[in-house]
Order: C-alpha cells, then sequence, then structure tokens
C-alpha cells in the first residue's frame, strides 16, 4: 500500500479527485490547522470554528472534482472555509465569546497569573474587536494576518480586486488601531 504522507500535494488532489479517500484525509491533515486558525478568527467561537472547518471540507469533498490543480489548493481551501464559517454565522443567533479559551493555541500558558489575565483580556478584546468589523473587512483581514495570504491569493480566494483587498484591510487595520487605542485609554482610566 502506498504511503500517502509521503506524496506531494498535487499527487494527493489527484488521488482525491479520483476518489482516494485517504489521499483527501492527508489533505486535511495538512491543512486542518491553518483552516481552523482562520475560521476561528473570523467568526471568534471554538465550536463554530469546528463546525466551521468541518463543513469547509465536507464541501471541499463534494468540490474536489471540479478543483483545477493549476490553481492554489490552500486559497481554494481557504475560500470554501471562509464561506462555510461565515453561512454559520448568518444562521445563528449571535453569542458572546465567552469560549475563545478553548482554542489551546490561543491560551497563555505563562506562569505569572496576573500576565496571563492581563493577555487574555488583551486576546478576547482583539478577538471581540475583529468581529465587530464589517464581514468583507474581518475576511481579509484574517486571511491576511492569520491565513497568511498575499494579497493576490486573498483576492484569487475571495474573488475580489487586489484593489479591494487592500482597501478592506486598509479600512480594518485602522478601524483595529481605533478600537484598540480607546480600550487602552478606557483599561488606563479603570486602572488608574
Amino acid at each position: 500500500m502506498l504511503d500517502v504522507c509521503s506524496l506531494a500535494e498535487d499527487t494527493l488532489i489527484t488521488q482525491a479527485q479520483k476518489g482516494d479517500r485517504s489521499a483527501f484525509g492527508e489533505l486535511v491533515a495538512r491543512h486542518y490547522a491553518s483552516v481552523i486558525r482562520v475560521v476561528y478568527h473570523l467568526c471568534g467561537q471554538a465550536q463554530v470554528a469546528q463546525d466551521a472547518a468541518q463543513e469547509a471540507f465536507i464541501r471541499a469533498w463534494v468540490n474536489l472534482p471540479g478543483f483545477q490543480p493549476r490553481a492554489s489548493f490552500r486559497n481554494w481551501l481557504f475560500r470554501i472555509a471562509t464561506n462555510a464559517a461565515l453561512d454559520i454565522l448568518r444562521q445563528r443567533p449571535e453569542e458572546s465569546i465567552e469560549d475563545s479559551a478553548e482554542m489551546p493555541a490561543m491560551v497563555d500558558q505563562s506562569p505569572n497569573p496576573e500576565a496571563a489575565y492581563l493577555e487574555k483580556e488583551q486576546a478576547d478584546f482583539l478577538q471581540a474587536a475583529v468581529q465587530a468589523l464589517p464581514e468583507g473587512a474581518r475576511s481579509v483581514l484574517v486571511l491576511r494576518e492569520y491565513g497568511e495570504l498575499s494579497y493576490e491569493e486573498i483576492a484569487a480566494a475571495l474573488e475580489i480586486p487586489i484593489g479591494t483587498v487592500m482597501s478592506r484591510l486598509n479600512y480594518a487595520r485602522s478601524r483595529l488601531r481605533e478600537l484598540l487605542r480607546e480600550h487602552e485609554a478606557k483599561m488606563e482610566r479603570e486602572y488608574a
């Protein structure tokens, strides 16, 4: 039996397009962490992120026969994941982000409880601020900062012009700076 773990991504894609579930499983394993990170930052809730990631991989499996190998698989997968996360958010009523600590990679493991508390508070605020952004700006920001996609890759993933990517990213960063300044001023007043 062929070891799918050692195969190149394009070979895995070709095999998965022919119905090889183990090849698709390897693609899922290779991209799961980055997909979960992106959808988590889009929706701000661990359970919703897990649901969206699962939905994204189901959609990817169903639509894989139509995937064109000349395109980036990662960009294609991020587009599906972004759409899945936004679809799930539209279907669910507004919920708080109180489960953000469920994401192990997001939790500080430092021994200083006060520092850990402050870092968690700041991370929670940042996640809430990202959630407050309009959907288009939030998607671009998350794909750039957490998905580490280039402007061109974001444009391809979201099927929007590069100029739109740049303007939405500029807006998102400016708005986050404003919110962070307001939050810092509030914190200074409370702890003064």
